[in-house]
């Protein structure tokens, strides 16, 4: 079968984030089962955050010696059996471990998939990016138009997700059986690249850019259904709206914005989806009715989506050190954040409400803001 290799990885994308929404859409069916609260909830979670800082820290040199299509195989289906396990453990101490499983290979697959990317763009001569983030959003939005009836009619959540890993080994057998490892970019090539990816000063305003990204992200995506459920008591079908605008308006402005880039610049693209951000964050703090924390939600979705991809690619193209070095350390300091963002704001949510979880977000986006210098104000040249 004939297959673009960036189709390759948007599909992985959108494979790795169908299975990881999912579980997400499910966290209430979660937390009933485990019978436990929004902060201990937001702790066994903080297993996958462990994990993928892990390997965000020490996989890289692993990442580039397996290669594209091995590493593919083993992230993508690994993340997926491992989600699906999740219903059926017993406590949260062993949900745990298998999320801190699930983090490790989650890490590696983040490496993999944004380097090779980036040499993809490389090689066709234009921004694709942003569009392969966008397959990860769409991931997630369809999983979550999909959720929302499936928890309506009581579908368990073995059944759901064991159903979602059958179609991502479908799917993801045919994409990543001819991926072949794109070659690295000439000017990002060097004799010392070092075993420990670490953060650098000048990599620091892009962490911070891609924190933010991701507070936003899993603020919207982890307690937008319990939000809605425990703010509004809406029913199951309108408390997963949320989740699906969010994904939905993640997912367009991400496939359609490397145009934008490309015209206007990554400064700008990205100041505009900031201040976004921080209305939709506003609007769901404020919301006096579900159809205000739906619109929220939308504005949230739209406004961090395609901030972390142009940090991806800044930090992908410093000639500093090799692409996947700088793409690990970014990933430490805010991939991670997704991961964290659930303990960090159930803790807030179980001692002063679920709203100001959403409020005590505005600050570092705001402080985000001030780094966004670090960005090309025009499309950078391809190597």
């Amino acid at each position: 079968m004939r297959i673009g290799p960036q189709v390759r990885i948007y599909t992985c994308f959108f494979l790795f984030s169908a299975s990881t929404g999912a579980l997400l859409s499910r966290l209430p069916d979660l937390q009933d089962a485990l019978q436990v609260n929004k902060s201990e909830l937001g702790l066994t979670l903080i297993g996958a955050a462990i994990g993928a800082l892990i390997s965000l820290t020490f996989f890289s040199p692993l990442v580039a010696r397996l290669g594209a299509r091995t590493t593919a195989f083993i992230t993508v289906f690994g993340t997926s059996v491992l989600i699906a396990s999740v219903p059926w453990m017993t406590s949260a101490e062993v949900v745990f471990g298998v999320l801190f499983l699930e983090g490790l290979l989650a890490g590696a697959l983040e490496i993999n998939l944004n380097v090779e990317i980036d040499r993809i763009e490389a090689q066709l001569g234009r921004g694709v990016m942003n569009r392969a983030h966008g397959f990860w959003s769409l991931g997630f939005f369809v999983t979550a138009l999909i959720s929302s009836p499936v928890r309506q009619a009581d579908v368990s959540m073995q059944l759901h997700l064991a159903l979602t890993f059958i179609a991502v080994v479908l799917v993801g057998t045919i994409a990543i059986s001819g991926m072949r490892s794109a070659p690295a970019r000439t000017s990002s090539e060097h004799a010392d690249a070092g075993h420990v990816a670490l953060p650098t000063l000048g990599l620091l305003p892009l962490c911070i850019i891609g924190i933010a990204a991701f507070l936003v992200e899993g603020a919207g995506i982890d307690w937008s259904a319990i939000y809605m459920r425990d703010v509004f008591r809406v029913e199951p079908f309108v408390g997963g709206l949320g989740l699906t605008l969010f994904t939905l308006f993640m997912a367009l402005t991400r496939l359609f914005a490397d145009r934008f880039v490309d015209q206007y610049g990554s400064r700008a693209v990205a100041v505009t989806l900031l201040l976004i951000s921080t209305a939709g964050l506003t609007a769901v703090w404020l919301a006096p009715h579900p159809h205000g924390a739906l619109l929220g939600f939308a504005l949230m979705g739209c406004g961090c989506s395609a901030i972390y991809p142009l940090a991806v690619s800044a930090a992908a193209q410093r000639t500093d050190r090799p692409a996947h070095m700088n793409v690990a350390a970014l990933g430490q300091m805010s991939f991670i954040v997704f991961f964290l963002a659930p303990p960090l704001l159930g803790f807030v949510a179980e001692n002063a409400g679920i709203r100001t979880s959403y409020l005590i977000c505005i600050p570092l986006v705001v402080v985000a803001l001030f780094c966004v210098k670090s960005l090309s104000t025009r499309r950078s040249a391809f190597a």
